[in-house]
């Protein structure tokens, strides 16, 4: 089976669902091991990794992605090739991607390698990654250096934003809703604080990729009948804060700018990679090895991955994967010719990595 038959096997799969993503994680590891690449399940309260490594050297090059994607129509999981894409649901984020580890680990198999290349393949990205990705961290399945191939369009992207989640409690005063200046209404209040959280100069600051942090509105709760001031208000916040930025500078800019309560759910560290790196550096060289004339640009991402958990270690873990479009969307697809230039990257990559 060439790669072209495995990606369409795999989109197949509608791994939104867990038992589907367990199905196409088994078809992966019988693949693998058709191959002469074998390794292990890494089980986590039922869900389930694999890690298989192969070469020999003091250092440790990790290949990570994952297996599962957002839910799509069922006519998404039935692939189809058209003007050098691939579509279907999962085809760039990120299936594509893991096809082309997956190739480059069977090309490296039998090579004299001068590091350890460690295959992850995981299955609960798209729903945080804590099972899997943070799992096999916190267990000491680590490296030097990290890629994980999603979607990039072929951009080193060297920085991602982390994420704080955190509800805002606001306490108003109750009163009838004919009367409302007797009372204090606290879903007016939660908005005013929703303005101040916007407006602080700690989420104003930039970086070489990013205007600023952002905070999005994801809900609001508050209020019980219509002829009643509301005098408890709930909103939830998603923050994404540039790398560079102490997420707990963030909070307590909050706490002393707003009148309410934080209640903090979960800080999610920023990636941040030196781009004049060594590691950087080799795979630029890897790059224009494969394609002489491209140009090699640098991005930061706004979403998360499963890289910020090495990062939170202190591990350089980069992006760094195909082109495509429309992923989480419809009429996702990725461009074939992309996922053969990675795999030949990270194949140049691997037996020069030092």
């Amino acid at each position: 089976m060439n790669e072209m038959q495995l990606l369409k096997k795999l989109i197949t799969y509608d791994s939104s669902i867990r038992s589907q993503v367990d199905l196409a994680l088994d078809f992966v590891i019988e693949h693998l091991a058709n191959h002469g690449i074998h390794g292990e399940i890494v089980d986590n309260k039922g869900f389930r990794s694999f890690v298989a490594t192969i070469g020999e050297g003091p250092k440790t090059l990790v290949f990570n992605g994952h297996l599962d994607v957002v839910s799509g129509q069922k006519d998404q999981f039935l692939p189809y090739e058209k003007d050098g894409r691939i579509y279907g649901r999962g085809s760039a984020d990120m299936k594509g991607g893991c096809v082309a580890m997956i190739g480059a680990m069977i090309a490296l198999k039998n090579e004299k390698l001068n590091c350890k290349v460690m295959l992850q393949l995981v299955t609960d990205e798209e729903t945080g990654g804590k099972k899997c990705s943070k799992y096999l961290v916190e267990q000491g399945y680590v490296g030097d250096f990290v890629i994980c191939t999603e979607p990039t369009l072929m951009n080193i992207s060297v920085q991602a934003k982390g994420i704080i989640i955190m509800d805002i409690v606001t306490k108003g005063v109750s009163a009838h809703g004919s009367r409302p200046w007797t009372g204090i209404n606290a879903i007016e209040k939660s908005i005013a604080n929703f303005e101040i959280i916007r407006a602080l100069p700690v989420l104003s600051e930039g970086s070489d990729f990013y205007e600023s942090s952002t905070v999005n509105l994801a809900m609001i709760t508050g209020g019980d009948i219509y002829n009643r001031v509301p005098d408890r208000c709930v909103m939830g916040l998603d923050i994404r804060y540039v790398p560079h930025v102490n997420p707990e500078t963030i909070v307590r800019d909050i706490e002393s700018a707003i009148d309410g309560e934080v209640v903090v759910r979960s800080i999610e560290h920023g990636v941040r990679v030196d781009p004049n790196s060594d590691y950087i550096r080799q795979l630029e060289l890897s790059i224009k090895a494969v394609t002489p004339k491209a140009e090699i640009t640098f991005s930061g991402q706004h979403g998360g991955s499963d890289g910020r958990f090495f990062a939170a270690k202190g591990i350089p873990a980069i992006e760094f994967g195909p082109s495509g479009a429309n992923w989480h969307g419809d009429d996702e697809y990725l461009d074939v010719e992309s996922m053969q230039k990675l795999q030949l990257i990270l194949i140049d990559y691997a037996k020069n990595f030092k």
